[in-house]
């Protein structure tokens, strides 16, 4: 487990996710959950404040679950409520810095559907654009397909964490909110 274990249960971690090259993406903070073999998990309740690059500040409608992998290049968003069961960002992998974790998003996201479990990706156009337009590095676009394409499978077969493990995640910080 790398530096991202340190620190206890609850305290807060801000997450600070960017647009490639430098540009700010999406802030907020949660709280530590616990960490396993698949990475740190973070929490945060329903009213987390929000904001998406200089946009307004928004408030999350439920309480949310975060996996930030080691070497990962991916974050995955178990909501307890919503359109999305799961929604996993491809991005570089995660940099700590003491308690704050940075990553570099690079348009696709993959997510699986509350409705009908049905598992899609999204972005595509955006990432294609994104790549001409900004120049992502090759390492990024290789990067980017790899985790997408894995992330896909995983999610499609229930693959942990994708399975049960998430599930048991939501519910874990589930009883701490209440």
């Amino acid at each position: 487990m790398g530096h991202e274990a340190a620190g206890a249960v609850n305290d807060v971690v801000h997450i600070d996710f960017r647009k490639y090259p430098d540009e700010p993406h999406w802030q907020y903070e949660m709280r530590r959950l616990t960490a396993d073999e698949f990475g740190m998990w973070l929490w945060a309740p329903a009213g987390t404040i929000t904001r998406r690059g200089n946009e307004p500040a928004t408030t999350s409608a439920s309480l949310f679950v975060t996996l930030i992998g080691d070497d990962a290049w991916y974050s995955a968003i178990w909501n307890a409520a919503g359109k999305y069961e799961v929604y996993v960002d491809i991005n570089t992998p995660a940099r700590w810095n003491g308690d704050s974790v940075r990553m570099v998003d690079l348009d696709l996201d993959v997510v699986r559907y509350r409705e009908d479990g049905r598992v899609a990706v999204l972005d595509e156009d955006e990432f294609a654009d994104h790549q001409r337009s900004l120049g992502y590095p090759a390492q990024y676009v290789d990067g980017a397909r790899s985790a997408a394409a894995g992330v896909f499978v995983a999610l499609s077969s229930g693959s942990e964490p994708f399975g049960d493990v998430g599930r048991a995640r939501i519910d874990q910080a589930l009883a701490i909110a209440t």
